[in-house]
């Protein structure tokens, strides 16, 4: 079932700090492709509702648009531990995959990497390899209607290099069922555990053939990214927005062309563009998109956790007109996309089945 995904009363009217919601105006009906889009933080508060029926406990909608009303970084964590508190059998991530696709297809997309939050599957003793079958089931459906989804094994920073480890060795042993999982990337809190903890990890995911990711430069500094891309090998980031406090650090990610996936509307709703301005509010207009695109920076424009932070995919498309970026620029933002996927073949899209 596909539920409405723009959520009334939610929206502030400043035109100066409201995140575009849905992208209803948008002037391109695609193809497009979605590279950071982690799918616990796409279940809308219906399907939230119906998760938790299933597992005998009651909420209202307007109790988890609560929820969802965090005010800052750490907020959303909690937020995020808290809905995917309800995702406990194969079936469940099977109903939210689902859900999922049939947006992703109303915003005419036809390439997705999909992280799934692995770390929080193996904290709570779930085996990651069922769930995964149940969501395989679900993309080949998709992929029948010209929706190819690829998935990212992701651990949490905050537990450690050993528990990121054990997503590693999942994705190995899920990988002998299908060829779907094309990279592994660590979220969390980036200020917690060292980078340099992690290398051994990335090592061995890179020995199986996954491409690196990492979340970097939302909340922390420049530094942050750097350690990434010098210890660790990252070929994506995460986010990076404070690379725009570290010329010499934009020059490096230009040269080797490492792109950054920006979810503009995700860095206004955690605060986390206000923290890197060093200012009490931010808005769109606020956004270092311009400057870090205009410095030759490849840059992946993404909804991140569309439902929690209230975006669509077009409207993160909106918000980059509001940054008052050229057309020729957004074209370039959408064409990236597909340059940097890990795994789009163009011969599978190329008709599409509604």
């Amino acid at each position: 079932m596909l539920h409405k995904w723009k959520e009334k009363g939610k929206r502030n009217t400043s035109p100066r700090n409201e995140p575009a919601a849905d992208g209803a105006n948008s002037r391109d009906s695609g193809p497009f492709a979605e590279l950071h889009l982690h799918l616990e933080g796409s279940i809308q508060p219906a399907t939230v509702c119906a998760l938790t029926r299933r597992h005998g406990v009651v909420f209202t909608e307007a109790e988890v648009r609560e929820k969802y009303a965090y005010k800052d970084f750490t907020g959303f964590l909690e937020a995020f531990k808290w809905v995917t508190s309800f995702l406990r059998d194969p079936q469940d991530y099977a109903l939210i995959l689902n859900d999922l696709g049939e947006h992703l297809l109303t915003q005419h997309v036809v390439y997705a990497e999909i992280t799934l939050s692995v770390g929080v599957m193996t904290l709570r003793k779930q085996i990651p390899e069922a769930n995964f079958e149940a969501m395989l089931a679900v993309a080949g459906a998709f992929g029948k209607r010209g929706l190819q989804l690829k998935f990212i094994f992701d651990a949490v920073r905050q537990f450690g290099a050993r528990a990121a480890l054990e997503v590693v060795n999942a994705a190995g042993r899920a990988q002998d069922k299908a060829k779907s999982i094309v990279a592994f990337g660590i979220g969390g809190d980036e200020l917690s555990v060292d980078t340099k903890e992690f290398r051994p990890v990335y090592d061995k995911a890179a020995g199986i053939g996954l491409h690196r990711l990492m979340h970097a430069g939302e909340v922390g500094g420049p530094e942050k990214i750097r350690e990434a891309v010098e210890l660790l090998g990252i070929e994506r980031i995460g986010h990076g927005i404070a690379a725009v406090h570290d010329c010499a650090l934009m020059d490096l990610l230009a040269e080797r062309r490492i792109p950054l996936e920006v979810c503009p509307a995700g860095n206004i709703c955690t605060g986390a563009l206000a923290k890197q301005l060093k200012q009490k509010n931010a808005g769109i207009v606020d956004h270092p998109l311009p400057k870090l695109l205009r410095h030759g920076i490849p840059v992946v424009l993404s909804t991140d956790d569309p439902a929690m932070f209230h975006t669509t995919l077009q409207g993160e498309y909106e918000n980059a007109r509001r940054m008052r970026l050229t057309e020729s620029e957004i074209a370039s933002l959408r064409q990236a996309s597909f340059d940097h996927a890990f795994a789009f073949d163009p011969r599978l899209s190329a008709t599409r089945k509604q």
